[in-house]
């Protein structure tokens, strides 16, 4: 059996969240901070290194290019919490953050898309979002690096929209929820119990031995949701999927920053550092894998990412990889969008799951909303419904045509 290095210091706790990284520390810092719950929290999280998390693996970036409306507000949030870090977090001790406001640029290669484009510009510019919609030629007068033959026409917000520092959010999270009451334990849920009508979950019980019960049960373990909620007899359709990313510097350097670029083969780049850039895209195919596969596949940058980014942008040519990884998408095969609330029969057992690669950015939001249905029955700053988890069995997908 595995050795942990702290166990519970109680036998029953109103919240019990199963996962530490990003969305379980999120929620568990915003219930710390509504002044309507003063309940017990237990955070159980079996990698207290998070080496292996989704968190650790992200890319971190915002936008507020999404076609519905929702996920724009989510990401308007996320900005601005960001922005106000150490007033949000109330400490003094916390950097100030900012986004670093490069935008991401949609290219379309197809009428079709474009207008796609075009449908989604209207929805963010009604949320108060600057997005362009560019011929191709606005886009060669902006940034004259990039071949555009192809393209059509492209779309670019630079309002909220780029690279933030989550990492850092993530961080104070944790540590403020802490410093708060919150109880953390490096540990690992083996099993469920349900109530005899199968109607809640009793307790958990985990690696250690411990059978600890719970008032609340929140599924915040990432790409590890399915495996959590068969624990309950529910079926949850997350699973881990593969997602590379390599850093690389440039023998010519651009002139100008580099817009989060998602060309239409599917591979996207962007400025990293002053001379650094990023470029990352799914494996092909595109299968779920084992939840401790983190193998890259070097072949895919040779003869995939590197063609295809030396064709759009030919200064990249000559450019020199510094450092790469894989990480995982916790992928909601249904619609791709977040899975939350509580499930349908197992009332206290409530879903944070399904992120789908828009996890770090929708973290504030997806956290405080979580806090709130923990605590009131219902969401309040934003309603989330659409992304309950009675939208699965009811086969209501939720549309998102954004999804990268």
């Amino acid at each position: 059996m595995a050795t942990f290095a702290r166990r519970p210091e109680r036998s029953s706790y109103d919240v019990i969240i199963i996962g530490g990284a990003i969305m379980g520390s999120s929620t568990a810092w915003f219930l710390t901070e509504n002044k309507d719950f003063d309940g017990s929290v237990l955070v159980i999280e079996r990698d207290p290194s998070y080496a292996s998390c989704s968190t650790a693996h992200t890319n971190s970036c915002m936008r507020q290019q999404f076609s519905a409306a929702l996920n724009v507000q989510i990401s308007q949030f996320a900005a601005e919490f960001v922005k106000d870090l150490p007033e949000r977090i109330g400490d003094a001790r916390v950097p100030p953050q900012t986004i670093q406001n490069y935008g991401y640029l949609y290219l379309a290669d197809t009428d079709a898309f474009a207008k796609t484009l075009r449908e989604n510009q209207q929805v963010q510019l009604a949320q108060g979002a600057e997005t362009e919609i560019l011929s191709a030629d606005e886009i060669k007068a902006r940034y004259p690096f990039y071949a555009v033959d192809d393209i059509v026409a492209g779309s670019i917000n630079r309002k909220d929209e780029g690279y933030w520092d989550g990492g850092t959010v993530f961080d104070w999270w944790r540590r403020s929820a802490r410093e708060r009451g919150v109880e953390y334990v490096d540990n690992e849920v083996v099993a469920l119990s349900l109530n005899p009508g199968g109607t809640a979950v009793n307790s958990v019980t985990l690696a250690s031995g411990e059978v600890i019960s719970a008032g609340q049960v929140v599924n915040a373990s990432g790409p590890r949701a399915a495996r959590t909620a068969r624990m309950a007899g529910i079926d949850v359709p997350v699973e881990p999927r593969k997602r590379f990313t390599w850093i690389f510097s440039a023998a010519e350097p651009l002139d100008r920053e580099l817009p989060l670029t998602i060309d239409p083969s599917g591979v996207h780049v962007r400025q990293d550092g002053p001379q650094t850039y990023l470029a990352g895209c799914p494996a092909d195919p595109d299968p779920a894998v084992a939840f401790d596969d983190f193998a890259m596949d070097h072949s895919r940058w040779e003869s995939h990412v590197w063609p295809i980014i030396a064709t759009r942008i030919p200064q990249f040519e000559a450019i020199r990889v510094i450092t790469e990884w894989a990480g995982h998408y916790a992928y909601n095969t249904f619609d791709q969008n977040a899975i939350l609330g509580p499930h349908t029969e197992i009332e206290n057992f409530l879903f944070l799951n399904g992120f789908s690669g828009h996890g770090l950015q929708q973290s504030p939001a997806m956290g405080r909303g979580m806090a709130e249905w923990l605590t009131y029955g219902e969401y309040r700053a934003l309603d989330l419904s659409p992304f309950n988890y009675a939208r699965i069995p009811d086969n209501r997908p939720m549309l998102e045509k954004a999804v990268i």
